[in-house]
């Protein structure tokens, strides 16, 4: 059984000391969860002060995006290295926010302003072969906007991400990564997947998989499920056979609330394995 991985994307939100505080709360939470993988995945401005709060714990830290170079003149980028240095364990690469891919619309967010968001297929892909070559695990996230779902094109778009995102590893590398697939739809807008098609199109990731980097590859390569995901909701998600844990948005920034998250998510785990 593949050991479910739960996620808590913070996006941009929490100071420092907020982030402490969080820790405080939520460790004694999880302290006793088995059956599943947290990890907590706060702004680089807080990675120190986890790093510092989860020592010794069994939650695991994480980076939002990183950079693929090793060092040089790279203005507000993060090597790996880096990430690292800091002790994180795994970092998100090709959020659709990164890519410029909203659920929500914003009035803000003119194509202009859109061009802040510079990730397409090939910088994930680069992005993910730096991670691996530093020891970080990837959670290289894909999934289709409301217009490509309702034009049908949900497989074309998540294969030719997932396809691009692992162009030059190895069938071991794929093993230890994870794909989250996030339909941009359900992302902040508190629609959610169906659980039957969730499962659906992640088990279309894990054939491709098959296909590309043989059996072993696929049946070890952990395929999370993002989108509004809550504790209402969770078990159903982790019941499916295929969903081998959650990307969490919102609902990771109350300690309470993603902890119940992964109580569920543990509960669900436990079922599966009867």
């Amino acid at each position: 059984m593949r050991t479910p991985l739960i996620a808590g994307n913070w996006k941009m939100y929490k100071t420092a000391p907020e982030a402490a505080a969080y820790a405080s709360q939520f460790l004694p939470l999880v302290a006793e969860l088995a059956n599943v993988e947290i990890a907590l995945c706060p702004p680089a401005t807080d990675l120190k002060t986890l790093a510092d709060a989860l020592g010794g714990s069994q939650v695991a830290l994480g980076a939002q995006d990183l950079f693929w170079k090793e060092e040089g003149a790279y203005t507000g980028m993060i090597a790996p290295r880096m990430l690292v240095d800091l002790c994180c364990r795994y970092a998100i690469v090709g959020h659709s926010e990164r890519r410029g891919r909203f659920g929500k619309a914003d009035p803000d967010l003119t194509p202009e302003a859109m061009a802040v968001f510079g990730d397409n297929d090939e910088t994930v892909n680069r992005k993910v072969r730096a991670a691996v070559a530093a020891g970080l695990t990837p959670i290289m996230c894909c999934g289709e906007m409301l217009s490509e779902r309702d034009a049908g094109q949900t497989e074309q778009v998540v294969r030719r991400q997932v396809e691009l995102g692992t162009q030059g590893l190895h069938p071991e590398q794929v093993a230890g990564m994870v794909i989250a697939y996030e339909p941009v739809w359900a992302i902040g807008t508190n629609r959610i997947c169906n659980p039957e098609d969730a499962n659906a199109v992640i088990s279309m990731i894990r054939s491709l998989v098959q296909g590309r980097f043989g059996e072993a590859a696929a049946r070890q390569v952990r395929l999370q499920y993002g989108g509004s995901v809550k504790s209402a909701n969770v078990r159903d998600q982790m019941l499916q056979p295929e969903i081998d844990g959650a990307l969490v948005g919102a609902s990771s920034l109350d300690p309470a609330e993603f902890a119940a998250i992964c109580r569920l998510a543990a509960e669900a785990a436990r079922a599966r394995a009867c």
